[in-house]
């Protein structure tokens, strides 16, 4: 007879293949049928809302691996959210504008060799953005993202600009806005402004000079100055002296008598190679105020006065600090102190203009060469090397150092109405993830300067205000004008329209009239597009499901000094409080030996490229194993190990799902009180891990909820669990009651698994739930089921089980060797002779239940026979088992051959084929 025939194996249309790069479009294109976002927001939601605000990312390419990673967090906070009780919407949304997309317009332009108009830019660029808002939607969706993709956030749709200049208005209305004249970082690439936030800093080699500068009131003696920016000499107005330290005036060799700070002598002298050295007197820095130095270069015939700053140091230099205030931001507020002017002879190109004299022309780096060169001429150069220091770099042309330089910008200040305090105080009640981010946005927030928000560039909402004989129209009317031409018609119509056509006829400002007014033509920083999406989202009304503030920001560790930045001084300076509740945030992406991405190391992992080899959720389940916080690596090898670890849980699933097939959870069900020990055991680990999981999830830490339900699927279930299930599922009649106590469990252990994989597996979780049977009451998606909710662990149980898998691997240990030599080759044929303590036969309940206890070793051990003796120490004998091997269960046993019409198997097995038989059941 065939007993395989017999057997209940187990019997599932789940594939082993996942084949997910086929399959997971499958699955999108259902749930867009069901529209499953909607009704994900339609399901009950007894917790209120959780709201998730995304951060823009710029549409301009395709979706690279940090994308992956901050969208795929996001769409496992939301999924999470939504099965946990809450209603959590997700709007997507991109950045449209910015140097970044201009730059590339510009080139295709060039390359096309096709002249271009402002007008015409701005179309292009709006061409652009939105080619790359659909392709990225199209990307981000195959990764399983789920959101409102009908209905996403531009920052360059009509109404979403004139939201943010009418952002910008409310802050003038505040006073927060003022425009001036002071340095500001300047990309003389791209030639416009930036924010300190924007720049990039890395290192770089300047040329450092010391100078010498000629006293007018005591001949003979020159100020040694110290500087890395030669090219800012033509500018300099002033020596700065710290007032308390301590200046030494002495007679050199080599470069007659000089004054400069006695801590620094040394070093100098050595630098500078300056012979046998002095010192005649110590001054205090404070003598040196208002004394008169002359230029060193005589082409600008001009003096530089001695002022005062504390933060004048020792470290480098000579303590006498080159003051030129148009190029500097401490320069700049030394220079207001003492009433200089504020000299910056640089034009946009970073060229010299004609306040410059005889470098008229020359750029900066030309200048770097020059100006050292007239010094030595004049025996003003002292000395000069090469200095590596880190010094801030242009984003868009990294190559290219920023210079300092004074123009007029707009800017936002934040000391206005104690703005800068508030907003740190707020930071105080935001929850950061990890904690230690709270340090890096509170020091970001504390130092930095004002923010300067205007931009030299045409594609960008625009700095919506008339001037009147130069003076700003600060009125109400001309504000709301502005925003209503824009929010008809976009930025466009603001740039086409005559003052006249925009304002109310009749409308003049100060006794000018509309007519002569002319437009302001620089543009928003991007950063307070981005930073005023809070207001054009959350609050706009165009999203009625949404509300403000958020509950949750969560986007890369850059962004303190970005979005989390800009946005929180917003909404401080607007509503005196941050935009959100909670941010956490991730790290960057690094390869396999934590060196960054690069094209030119070919280390880069393309996102898409795995999604087309691996599938979504191999990409992920990286996402939901790394921990995020820190930068994450990922390559070829970590991308194998992810697919591997993928399989075992796709695995353990099919085996749950396979001896389910024969039961009905509405018929067929065990009550728990009436569940096998060995069953309850798991259901108490089960719920052990659901709290593990939950707390993870509720903390952001996704891959310790990773990590403990992979532990969970290896060690308790695949390890133990439904391994020494196989004999009861495969060889008891169906509806045995061990049997259906186990496929009770079982079924509880799948359905959480399934939900707790869900937010991250999210094509494969849906898959096996497909697959489960169904109940009263089953979730047509597993993405609209409830979260797990933990049940009672009993401790006794788990105690009594944790001796009894102490036994088990004491056998094992004794079991391996004979299993290598062959002696013994499967449990299934072995006695296991087994010497316990008091105390592991106490735990293990052995006075209480002893045929109980007997039954669960054997089964646990999977042995067909064992002895239990007490002793001093645990110890256990592996021997062959008495009798033959049972030809249907495997297990070795005394009573095969006692049934006349089944000989090959024992008289348990025989009883059961005997049943089968008369039922007509099996052959």
């Amino acid at each position: 007879m065939d007993y395989s025939k017999t057997l209940n194996l187990p019997q599932t249309d789940f594939p082993m293949r996942a084949d997910l790069p086929t399959r997971e479009p499958l699955f999108q294109a259902r749930w867009k049928e069901q529209d499953l976002y909607q009704k994900s927001l339609d399901k009950p939601a007894p917790k209120g809302m959780f709201l998730l605000h995304d951060g823009p990312p710029y549409s301009n390419g395709n979706l690279h691996l940090g994308h992956a990673l901050n969208k795929t967090l996001k769409d496992i906070v939301t999924r999470y959210k939504t099965m946990s009780g809450f209603q959590s919407p997700y709007v997507p949304g991109w950045d449209n504008h910015g140097l970044p997309i201009e730059v590339q317009v510009v080139k295709e332009f060039r390359e096309k060799k096709e002249a271009w108009t402002p007008d015409t830019l701005r179309a292009r660029c709006r061409t652009y953005a939105a080619e790359w808002v659909a392709v990225q939607k199209t990307q981000f969706q195959r990764l399983g993202i789920r959101g409102d993709w009908d209905n996403p956030y531009l920052t360059m749709a009509p109404a979403f600009e004139a939201k943010i200049v009418e952002t910008f208005l409310a802050m003038a209305r505040k006073g927060f806005v003022y425009r001036g004249l002071k340095p500001v970082l300047w990309d003389i690439a791209n030639e416009t402004a930036l924010a300190n936030t924007e720049a990039e800093y890395k290192d770089h080699v300047s040329p450092a000079i010391y100078v010498a500068f000629e006293s007018q009131t005591e001949p003979g003696l020159r100020a040694v100055i110290w500087t890395t920016t030669p090219w800012t000499i033509p500018a300099n107005l002033a020596l700065a002296f710290h007032p308390d330290f301590d200046y030494v005036v002495v007679q050199t060799e080599k470069a007659g008598k000089l004054v400069l700070l006695a801590e620094l002598l040394e070093a100098t002298a050595t630098a500078c190679d300056l012979g046998a050295v002095t010192v005649l007197e110590t001054r205090k820095g404070a003598r040196f105020e208002g004394t008169r130095f002359r230029h060193p270069l005589p082409e600008l015939d001009r003096d530089s006065v001695g002022v005062l700053a504390t933060y004048v140091t020792t470290d480098t230099g000579t303590g006498i600090v080159h003051t030129a205030p148009g190029h500097g931001a401490d320069d700049y507020l030394t220079g207001m102190k003492y009433g200089l002017q504020i000299l910056s002879p640089l034009d946009g190109r970073g060229r010299y203009t004609e306040e410059a004299g005889p470098f008229e022309g020359m750029s900066t780096d030309e200048a770097n060469t020059a100006i050292p060169k007239r010094l030595a001429e004049l025996r003003a150069l002292l000395g000069s090397y090469s200095f590596t220091h880190s010094y801030p770099h242009s984003p868009r042309a990294p190559y290219k150092p920023l210079l300092f330089r004074a123009t007029v910008q707009w800017f936002v200040s934040v000391e206005h109405d104690g703005l800068r305090q508030k907003a740190l105080e707020g930071i105080k009640g935001v929850a950061w993830y990890p904690a230690q981010s709270e340090n890096r946005i509170t020091a970001a927030v504390a130092g930095r300067p004002d923010w300067t928000v205007s931009r030299q560039r045409h594609w960008g909402v625009p700095i919506a205000l008339f001037y009147a004989n130069g003076e700003p129209v600060m009125d109400e009317i001309a504000f709301d004008a502005a925003v209503a031409v824009i929010r008809k018609s976009g930025v466009e119509a603001w740039y086409a329209a005559a003052p006249e056509d925009i304002l109310p006829a009749g409308f003049s400002y100060n006794g000018v009239a509309a007519k002569d007014f002319e437009k302001e033509k620089d543009v928003l920083d991007v950063w307070f597009d981005s930073g005023s999406t809070s207001f054009a989202v959350l609050d706009s009304g165009v999203w009625p499901s949404l509300r403000w503030p958020a509950d949750l920001y969560l986007e890369g560790s850059d962004q303190h000094r970005g979005w989390f930045n800009s946005s929180l001084l917003i909404a401080t300076a607007l509503r005196g409080v941050p935009p959100y509740k909670a941010v956490v945030t991730n790290g960057f992406t690094v390869d396999e030996l934590g060196y960054k991405y690069s094209k030119s190391k070919g280390n880069a992992v393309d996102p898409l490229g795995v999604i087309e080899k691996y599938g979504a959720d191999v990409l992920r389940l990286w996402v939901g194993s790394c921990e995020y916080t820190e930068d994450t690596k990922l390559g070829d090898t970590i991308l194998k190990q992810l697919a591997d670890s993928y399989r075992k849980l796709r695995n353990t699933l099919r085996f749950l799902l396979g001896n389910l097939a024969d039961f009905n959870p509405n018929t067929d069900g065990v009550e728990h009180a009436k569940l096998n020990p060995l069953d309850a055991w798991i259901l108490s680990k089960l719920s052990g891990v659901v709290s593990e999981v939950t707390a993870a999830y509720d903390e952001y830490a996704f891959y310790r909820a990773t990590q403990s339900l992979i532990g969970f699927c290896n060690t308790e279930l695949s390890g133990f669990y439904l391994d020494v299930l196989k004999d009861r599922l495969y060889t008891s009649l169906p509806e045995d009651p061990k049997r259906r106590s186990s496929q009770t469990a079982m079924l509880e252990v799948a359905m959480a698994l399934i939900k707790m994989l869900a937010p991250v597996l999210v094509h494969t979780a849906e898959e096996a739930w497909d697959f489960l049977p169904v109940w009263d009451g089953k979730a047509e998606s597993v993405h609209l089921a409830d979260w797990p909710e933990a049940g009672e662990t009993d401790s006794a149980l788990e105690a009594r089980f944790a001796a009894l898998l102490t036994v088990r691997d004491a056998f094992n240990l004794q079991m391996e060797p004979l299993r290598q030599a062959k002696t013994i080759t499967k449990s299934t044929e072995a006695q296991a002779d087994i010497i316990l303590t008091t105390e592991l036969a106490q735990s293990l309940g052995l006075a209480e239940a002893v045929k109980e206890t007997y039954a669960l070793l054997c089964e646990a051990i999977m042995v067909p026979k064992l002895s239990l003796t007490g002793g001093n120490a645990l110890s256990v004998t592996v021997s062959p088992a008495p009798g033959t091997k049972c030809a249907r269960s495997w297990f070795v046993r005394e009573d095969v051959g006692s049934d006349p019409e089944y000989p090959e198997i024992s008289a348990s097995q025989a009883a059961v084929v005997r049943e089968l038989v008369r039922r007509g059941a099996r052959d």
